[in-house]
């Protein structure tokens, strides 16, 4: 749907911004005016043809128009013309794009886990992730949001301090595994698993679910 620009009431001195110009480490949400890391923030370009397009990966030619990774910030921005206002004309925001972008953020996960399993530092399973958590070499839990409760309380149990990423589905993490379905895996600590702690992170906010673990440990997983 086309966004009009004037719509949002709000007083922000957002209203007289265009696209972050991306220079420093730190970039702001148009709707929160707030600073944060980019990895940890939602990054949009608008396509020639005026369409906003995420950019997950942030690679994407043009200016940037970011925003904080929660749900009712992309809903204001999506209702109330923020976009518009940072792109300074009107643009088309897709009607799925909560959606888009949680599947973009899934995907990425499992490709990262992917690339974990062959480099030899994720496992899988109750008993394997268990013995990782004993012996000290987990540095990052995933488990599936559909797995039962209880189990994954039980695997946690002394186990309290390491960052959990949650992934919707046994069958999509199974999935990186060549897997049926699995509950329950983790990963050594690494650039890999502080992309997919961060990506579990992104996903929770727009999922509007509780972030299992500090978004402070994951500096600790690199």
């Amino acid at each position: 749907m086309s966004e009009r620009a004037g719509q949002d009431n709000m007083t922000t001195d957002a209203d007289h911004d265009s696209a972050d110009d991306e220079r420093g480490p730190l970039r702001r949400c148009i709707v929160t005016r707030e600073r944060a890391a980019p990895e940890t923030m939602l990054r949009f370009v608008v396509s020639p043809d005026r369409v906003v397009t995420p950019d997950l990966s942030a690679r994407l030619p043009g200016r940037g128009i970011w925003l904080s990774a929660r749900r009712d910030v992309l809903e204001t921005a999506r209702t109330r013309g923020a976009f518009s206002r940072a792109a300074r004309g009107q643009v088309v925001v897709p009607p799925d794009l909560d959606g888009i972008l949680q599947a973009g953020l899934v995907r990425r996960i499992m490709e990262t886990v992917g690339l974990a399993r062959r480099a030899g530092q994720v496992t899988y399973g109750f008993v394997k992730v268990r013995e990782w958590i004993e012996g000290g070499r987990a540095g990052l839990i995933i488990q599936a949001g559909d797995g039962s409760p209880d189990e994954r309380t039980r695997l946690l149990s002394g186990a309290r301090d390491l960052p959990i990423a949650v992934v919707p589905t046994a069958a999509g993490l199974g999935a990186a595994f060549g897997r049926d379905h699995v509950v329950h895996a983790a990963m050594s600590r690494g650039e890999l698993a502080r992309r997919v702690h961060i990506d579990s992170e992104r996903f929770a906010g727009l999922s509007g679910r509780a972030v299992p673990g500090s978004s402070d440990q994951s500096g600790e997983l690199g």
